[in-house]
């Protein structure tokens, strides 16, 4: 049996070549071990990097071999019970897909914050059934936050286990 000093743990946010969004780090780092806890899990550590959509496109190609933009890409580390890894966000994806979908940038970039937790959670997206699983994860988790939500068509993301 493998021991893993939970307290030791963190959930970091960092930007590369863009402002960090306006989050309350330590407010959202609870949400999300609560949301962890509710699917059964353990946060470990997490890394957020917001970055641009030329970033995440270049991670797109590097790692999966797509040659589109994404909002969201995950890359899993997660270990039995904890999950942990790397997040990449694109600033500019998430700030266009709220004004397509006409939600705020806070909903929309708590939602893809949240969407990468459910990923290392071990949710999918990648059928009808599973995206609506997903989404209603989503909206459920971002009730926890107080957030008042909107459905909306699926944000294109994918996850590296």
């Amino acid at each position: 049996m493998k021991l893993i000093d939970i307290n030791n743990m963190a959930i970091t946010f960092q930007a590369e070549n863009v402002a960090l969004p306006k989050i309350k780090k330590r407010e959202t780092a609870n949400w999300i071990k609560a949301v962890a806890q509710n699917h059964g899990k353990n946060a470990g550590n997490i890394s957020y990097l917001f970055c641009t959509d030329e970033r995440i496109l270049e991670i797109n190609r590097q790692y999966l071999q797509h040659d589109y933009y994404t909002d969201i890409i995950t890359f899993d580390y997660s270990e039995e019970e904890t999950i942990s890894g790397d997040i990449f966000i694109s600033i500019d994806t998430v700030r266009s897909n709220s004004q397509m979908y006409r939600t705020s940038f806070e909903e929309e970039l708590h939602r893809v914050i949240i969407h990468g937790i459910l990923h290392l959670c071990g949710m999918r997206d990648d059928s009808e059934t599973a995206e609506k699983a997903m989404r209603e994860a989503e909206e459920d988790a971002l009730k926890l936050l107080g957030l008042k939500l909107e459905r909306h068509p699926v944000n294109i993301c994918k996850s590296i286990p």
